[in-house]
């Protein structure tokens, strides 16, 4: 699986044209720390680009989630609820929502463009 970045620090896994699951970078959960809670939307709401569509919060902090996509979040990760610190055990598997019908999508890096950019973040 090809994963897609953004500069907010989501993934994208593009399953077709109008389809992705969404979840938080390997850089974003190490910089949260330990994930203690996950507040989801509801399956049906509206997302929209580039605007904050969940939260998590760490022992450190709250953190909103931005939306790469606009569309219609069709299934939500119910086992992060229960368990948030499975994002921060496998951030690549550990999706928070898959989101239908995308109309609009933020620009999006590769993984090595987002290495980069993760380090010039770090300087």
């Amino acid at each position: 699986m090809a994963l897609l970045f953004t500069k907010s620090h989501e993934w994208v896994n593009m399953i077709d044209d109008t389809t992705a699951t969404v979840g938080l970078s390997d850089f974003a959960q190490q910089e949260l720390g330990g994930l203690v809670f996950v507040n989801l939307p509801e399956v049906g709401d509206e997302v929209e680009a580039g605007e904050a569509f969940a939260d998590v919060e760490s022992v450190k902090a709250v953190s909103d989630v931005f939306s790469p996509v606009t569309g219609v979040v069709a299934e939500i990760n119910e086992e992060l609820l229960d368990a948030p610190e499975t994002i921060n055990d496998a951030p690549y598997d550990a999706w928070l929502v898959k989101i239908e019908n995308i109309t609009e999508k933020e620009e999006f890096m590769t993984e090595e463009e987002y290495k980069a950019f993760c380090e010039s973040e770090a300087e």
